[in-house]
């Protein structure tokens, strides 16, 4: 069975059909990638505290946050927000070089929507925790 195969620009490039994944694609240095993926739970979730800028639907307005864990479909975001289960984000992640094991950090867009919102313990805490579903990502090369 042939791999998936990805245009970008005039480059094309195969992968094996289990290696598309947040995980082998950060291997790939340098490269651009999109990727759709579903709402399953799907490949290995990484415990990642990292800060994380997020922008509900077509809001110029930045919010931050802290991820608490990531995997290839997903991550699961600490901030201070009112975001909405069904809400439409965009955010951006910067995947450490000593995490990733390469000599650059790496810059991750993605787009995604929130499927599940939990309040802190206490109902006075603002914090909130959203577990997003990444509907595609591109890697950011820097200029």
């Amino acid at each position: 069975m042939p791999g998936n195969i990805f245009l970008h620009g005039i480059n094309r490039v195969a992968y094996p059909p289990s290696a598309l994944d947040l995980d082998s694609a950060c291997r790939v240095a340098g490269a651009q990638r999109r990727c759709s993926l579903s709402d399953a739970r799907t490949g290995r979730r990484f415990p990642l505290n990292l800060p994380i800028k997020i922008r509900e639907g077509e809001s110029a307005d930045q919010l931050s946050g802290t991820t608490q864990n990531v995997s290839a479909a997903g991550v699961y975001i600490h901030a201070n927000s009112e975001l909405e289960v069904g809400s439409h984000i965009e955010f951006e992640i910067t995947l450490p070089s000593d995490i990733i094991g390469g000599n650059h950090d790496v810059r991750v867009r993605c787009q995604g929507r929130v499927i599940r919102k939990e309040r802190g313990e206490n109902n006075k805490d603002t914090n909130t925790g959203v577990a997003c579903v990444i509907d595609n990502y591109k890697f950011v090369r820097e200029a």
